[in-house]
């Protein structure tokens, strides 16, 4: 029988992802619940009371940042960290402020989940980086922040932004630009 401490859920509408993670996460002696959308995840945590969750930023039909603050109320002992390949300065921020314990960058592996739940205080001895972030990363961390200004909402960010909306809609579709 697993202890509660091993039941973690998983929340992510990448179904191979979650696929992969549940299987190395099994093999590690986790019990693995998996959820695919915010509907399926709130049902799913209020049945097994997980005390560790995974929650992917972008859900197909919602936002992990929306999702969060359901799921702890739902089960408040829950540690979540949240799993993103949009990562932006502006998510971590308020990921962080709304009570996950750790915001990591997708490609992550089994381990990279389970170092951040384990890390629970702030390292004040990571190195700094050496060169500022280029013109094209601050410009994709302020759409970003637009975007979650305006709650994901595509044609709202566009005007804020004072572009066209599909040409926004290309630079969503492309990779988080590396620092």
């Amino acid at each position: 029988m697993q202890t509660r401490e091993q039941r973690l859920l998983i929340i992510d509408d990448d179904e191979m992802f979650c696929h992969v993670l549940n299987r190395a996460l099994t093999r590690r002696g986790y019990e693995v619940i998996v959820a695919h959308d915010a509907e399926q995840a709130l049902t799913m945590a209020a049945q097994h009371a997980p005390t560790m969750a995974t929650l992917d930023l972008k859900l197909e039909n919602s936002s992990g940042l929306k999702l969060l603050p359901e799921l702890l109320a739902t089960v408040p002992q829950c540690r979540i960290v949240v799993l993103t390949g949009y990562s932006s300065i502006a998510t971590a921020v308020e990921a962080m402020k709304l009570g996950a314990v750790n915001y990591l960058c997708k490609p992550v592996d089994a381990d990279d989940v389970l170092i951040a739940f384990e890390r629970q205080a702030g390292d004040p001895d990571i190195e700094l980086a050496d060169n500022p972030p280029s013109i094209n990363r601050i410009t994709w961390e302020h759409i970003q922040k637009v975007l979650q200004e305006h709650d994901g909402n595509i044609s709202a960010t566009a005007r804020a932004l004072g572009m066209h909306r599909r040409t926004l809609q290309r630079k969503l579709q492309k990779r988080p630009v590396r620092r």
